[in-house]
């Protein structure tokens, strides 16, 4: 009986096994079973309908559909048989294909082919296909369409709040004026690269036994093109045929893939803690929700949990991530097993990685700007005003026009609107410029910021 989740150890399977639990049709211990039966099973259809083999009958529509049923009714029993033969076997792939013989012999018409099952393959042939099949699962149906609603989420709010003027800070002290939506443009444009790379990657696989180069095979049937039937049917289940490998597949691809992903959870993590800044500073609001508590004594506090719980598991995520890409491309001589271990923890990484997207597009949509804490501190800020002034002085050849702004305004305890006017009055600049800097104010010297924001 399976345990409790409130007895698990990993809190993936555990306190978050509800939130994460559609993971497990591409990373649980059934999931990899079930794909080794699958890729035997292809493989071994391969084989009989090249017509390549004379041993290797065609199989006939009757076959085809009871290898079709043999797949689409797999079930946990027939996954805890194949762990029992296991326990005999002390490996877990020949166990597949001892099962796989078992159910062969029920089944006539495909009694007599059982030795096609695996044939010319060393384990690490099944594992890679699956392990990349698993991945481009994943990826494909859950993790991609979480990404993707994040970004459009991000969007929304940046051309939502395009237009709302705010102090922008650089070393934490104010600094030239932005608005709120073309600073959260900027995490659009970031995050749409990285979706992009991590969609388009290809992950390969390889089929060409046990180190690389098809010894059994040729030997077998040394009239069989076997590279073009290999690369054929890795390229039918949706994976790349990679032509030079030593017994296992160099997992480049995939560090490519996680490479990757750790580069979009970094820009998430980024805006993360930008957006817990802004409500710390009371720019962003959060809805509350009547039924919870953010403080077990203080009744008072809303608190930005869900950009804390998505920096926590991006972390963990990156952690893993930056192991993975770097551990699994290196394997000594023609094959160490240290990637196998590694390698079962593709769905620890997409469960914090999913946990991670999930909590901060909860929060995106909590958030409202407060306008009225966003005005008042941008309008106490008439010194980033300096900027713009020192600028047009340079314009009209007014030397030591930066050391001017610097005398008037820096370290100053409050530089007010009139302050500020005094000072251009008295520039000696033409009276058109002075206009236009007379009628500048910290809320609308934003440059295109708002331009910036709508058009991402």
């Amino acid at each position: 009986m399976s345990p409790s989740p409130l007895e698990s150890i990993s809190p993936l399977d555990g306190r978050y096994h509800n939130k994460v639990g559609e993971l497990s049709k591409y990373f649980s211990e059934f999931a990899l079973i079930r794909y080794r039966v699958y890729v035997e099973v292809q493989w071994f259809r391969t084989l009989c309908e090249e017509n390549k083999i004379p041993e290797a009958k065609s199989l006939s529509k009757i076959n085809q559909q009871k290898l079709d049923r043999l797949l689409q009714t797999f079930s946990t029993s027939d996954a805890m048989r194949i762990k029992q033969i296991e326990r005999t076997t002390n490996h877990d792939v020949k166990a597949v294909e001892y099962w796989l013989t078992e159910q062969f012999a029920l089944l006539p018409g495909l009694k007599n082919l059982t030795q096609f099952l695996h044939f010319g393959c060393t384990s690490e042939d099944i594992n890679n296909i699956c392990h990349g099949l698993m991945l481009k699962g994943a990826i494909e149906n859950i993790i991609m369409p979480a990404i993707e609603d994040l970004i459009k989420e991000i969007e929304t709010k940046s051309k939502n709040y395009a237009s709302i003027p705010m102090i922008s800070r650089t070393h934490g002290q104010p600094a030239s004026p932005t608005t709120l939506g073309k600073e959260i443009a900027n995490f659009v444009y970031r995050l749409r690269k990285q979706a992009k790379f991590i969609s388009k990657l290809r992950i390969t696989a390889k089929m060409n036994g046990a180190v690389g180069n098809f010894n059994a095979h040729i030997v077998a049937y040394p009239k069989v093109n076997w590279q073009t039937l290999s690369k054929k049917f890795i390229n039918k289940l949706g994976l790349t045929s990679i032509p030079y490998t030593t017994q296992i597949e160099p997992h480049d691809t995939m560090a490519e893939l996680f490479d990757a992903l750790k580069r979009f959870n970094t820009v998430l993590l980024d805006l993360d803690k930008d957006f817990w800044s802004y409500i710390s500073m009371g720019y962003l609001s959060q809805k509350a929700n009547k039924k919870e508590v953010g403080s077990s004594t203080m009744p008072h506090k809303v608190n930005p949990i869900d950009f804390e719980n998505s920096e926590g598991n991006l972390g963990i995520a990156n952690c893993l991530l930056t192991h993975f890409s770097q551990k699994l491309s290196v394997s000594r001589l023609q094959r160490d097993l240290s990637d196998s271990t590694v390698i079962r923890n593709n769905g620890v990484i997409m469960g914090h990685c999913w946990l991670g997207y999930m909590a901060t597009l909860q929060g995106l949509q909590k958030l409202m700007p407060n306008y009225k804490n966003i005005e008042q501190d941008l309008n106490q800020r008439w010194e980033v005003l300096a900027e713009p002034i020192q600028t047009v002085m340079r314009r009209h050849g007014i030397s030591n026009a930066y050391e001017a702004l610097k005398e008037l305004t820096r370290g100053q305890s409050e530089i007010t609107e009139d302050k500020i006017k005094d000072f251009i009055k008295n520039l000696e600049i033409p009276e058109q410029e002075k206009e236009r800097l007379l009628a500048l104010s910290p809320d609308k010297y934003i440059g295109l910021a708002e331009k910036l924001a709508i058009n991402v």
